[in-house]
């Protein structure tokens, strides 16, 4: 047993009514990662990009497609619907990977990097109840910063463009209320989607006391699976990347909703992830925190 966890063990045993599940409250954990100044900065940026596209739109003029083809891009402007699948396009890639990698990677390293981790510790807080509120508070403001960025695009597309059905680029339309229950799909396919991206984020969080390691690691490895999956002569085994199932989504944004894909890419990211977050809770109870 090392120190930390020794005088842990010792301030349950001293402290009368002392009961390790109400240590670190969620609201507690919630409130000081919504005060610090990259969570403002994120949430900026991606309500920044509604605008930036509307912006560009109205000074390029209507979108068109290349060799007459009819893309998500070249329908962002027939609604408030279809500029929110358009802003989600966009940046389901790569903008929506850096919060989830931010938010989940920064959480247990910065308490490190600010020699804090140990006094949080020795409060006494239990390893595992630390972990799972910095996780759930983590993957609560990646869950936030997807559902941003899609109804602030929702809003400002209504303003710009008017109200009505999502048009689809393989032709016909959905209506404005299966919009958006279609849109609320995506949305929630992409969160599942990037729980893998999170769970490799939190892991080298535990593992290292350096924030910009864990965050830039994780959008790295996820960059470096979308370039894995560019590669077709790895065949079939492409089917094990999560970046393979990364616009599985746009099955949803059909006039018959498809599941196949979304399913698979589901069940890939998932596992990656319940085997990331079991690294994490093992290797953080074993480590010797000194800092």
């Amino acid at each position: 047993m090392n120190s930390s966890t020794r005088e842990a063990a010792e301030g349950t045993e001293a402290a009368p009514g002392y009961r390790g599940r109400h240590t670190l409250p969620l609201r507690v954990e919630a409130v000081r990662q919504l005060r610090r100044r990259r969570t403002l900065v994120m949430a900026v940026v991606l309500a920044a990009l509604p605008f930036v596209l509307v912006g560009a739109f109205a000074i390029g003029g209507t979108p068109e497609g290349r060799d007459d083809r009819i893309t998500l891009m070249v329908t962002a402007t027939s609604s408030g619907a279809n500029l929110a699948a358009t802003a989600l396009f966009v940046s389901a890639a790569f903008l929506l990977v850096v919060p989830v990698a931010l938010f989940c990677g920064d959480t247990v390293a910065s308490e490190a990097n600010w020699s804090s981790l140990r006094y949080l510790l020795a409060a006494p807080v239990p390893r595992a109840r630390l972990l799972v509120s910095k996780l759930a508070v983590g993957l609560g403001f990646s869950a936030a910063a997807m559902v941003l960025l899609p109804l602030v695009a929702l809003v400002v597309g209504t303003l710009a463009y008017g109200w009505g059905p999502l048009r689809i680029p393989t032709g016909g339309e959905l209506a404005p209320g299966d919009a958006l229950a279609r849109l609320a799909l995506v949305v929630t396919y992409l969160f599942v989607s990037q729980l893998v991206t999170a769970a490799l984020a939190f892991w080298l969080s535990t593992v290292t006391d350096a924030p910009l390691g864990a965050v830039g690691g994780a959008v790295g490895l996820t960059i470096v699976g979308s370039v894995l999956d560019a590669v077709t002569a790895l065949g079939s085994w492409r089917d094990f990347l999560p970046a393979h199932w990364q616009f599985a989504w746009a099955d949803a944004l059909q006039p018959h909703l498809e599941w196949g894909g979304m399913l698979k890419g589901m069940s890939v990211s998932v596992t990656y992830a319940l085997v990331l977050f079991a690294l994490a809770f093992r290797g953080f109870g074993r480590k010797d925190v000194v800092s």
